[in-house]
């Protein structure tokens, strides 16, 4: 829940459901629970859990539950080092991912700027397993920058064969720096752009790699610095944007700046679509991986259909 004064005007329509006793919500809880796994759905505190564990779709969170950043807006646990890497970690999400049936799974990490290589071959073993596993499993990857060593991890993720490369661009030029511990604005647009360049390159045979970013509103930005950071993305090849709304997670945490309205969220659907975005999900509630299925087929059958 939000703490700011802007909390006290919570508008309805940032009001959610909570899960439905005897949903999948419940089967949910238990395999994770049994695999050991972490999910960024409970870390972040995202506020859509009961639909998409009650719908069955999760997304999960490799290599531990410590974050090495501390960014203001961000909920997930941080500290100066993580816990060591479970090898068994591929092999049980890969387990997981089968038995709750999914088409479309989103994984992805807190930064682990203490590892050598920032984790990189511990997310291609993920992909592996989960590919040799489940076939016909689409997997959708949200990782980090890999500070420091950037160029190679994203070859050695890609190696492995993601279907959608998502990186978060998360806010507005202007904010970047006040709310995001060690992020980079450029730098983020440089990962998304070098990902597909990388691809072609190097496996030009699997086709186009569909790459996707997401902002958050509600930080202090401005609806037109959304707009130009929605430019700078689709000017460096994004395929898919999803835009939603801040919750700010405690009184320690970045003060919620504004509750953005909805016209201003369907500003941000047609000003995307315009700008040739293969899809666009833009709305209160919206969060990168939520129906992340949705927005890879809208992308990939050209429909630009947003809606939310």
């Amino acid at each position: 829940m939000p703490w700011g004064p802007e909390a006290k005007q919570r508008p309805d329509w940032m009001r959610v459901r909570a899960a439905s006793p005897g949903s999948r919500f419940d089967e949910l809880t238990e395999i994770v629970r049994s695999n050991g796994l972490h999910t960024v759905c409970e870390e972040a505190g995202c506020p859509n859990i009961g639909e998409c564990w009650g719908r069955g779709t999760a997304t999960f969170q490799i290599m531990g539950d410590t974050c090495t950043r501390a960014c203001r807006y961000c909920a997930v646990t941080s500290g100066k080092r993580g816990e060591a890497l479970d090898p068994l970690e591929p092999a049980k999400l890969a387990a997981a991912a089968e038995r709750m049936g999914l088409r479309h799974v989103v994984v992805t990490s807190v930064d682990r700027d203490d590892l050598p290589d920032k984790g990189a071959e511990h997310w291609a073993q993920t992909i592996r397993a989960l590919r040799r596993r489940n076939p016909e499993l689409q997997v959708e990857v949200l990782v980090p920058d890999f500070l420091g060593a950037e160029e190679a991890a994203i070859l050695t993720v890609l190696a492995a064969e993601p279907h959608v490369y998502n990186h978060n661009i998360e806010t507005v030029r202007r904010v970047q720096p006040a709310v995001r511990i060690r992020g980079d604005y450029d730098r983020a647009l440089w990962i998304l752009r070098r990902a597909k360049e990388l691809w072609a390159e190097h496996f030009p045979e699997r086709g186009p790699l569909l790459t996707k970013s997401g902002i958050i509103v509600g930080m202090g930005e401005t609806d037109d610095e959304v707009v130009e950071t929605m430019r700078d993305l689709r000017a460096h090849d994004v395929d898919v944007v999803t835009i939603g709304q801040y919750l700010q997670p405690s009184a320690k945490h970045l003060p919620l700046d504004r509750w953005v309205p909805l016209d201003s969220f369907r500003r941000f659907r047609e000003e995307g679509v315009a700008m040739g975005f293969g899809s666009v999900f833009a709305g209160p509630l919206v969060r990168s991986s939520y129906r992340a299925e949705e927005q890879r087929l809208a992308a990939e059958g050209g429909s630009r259909v947003v809606a939310y």
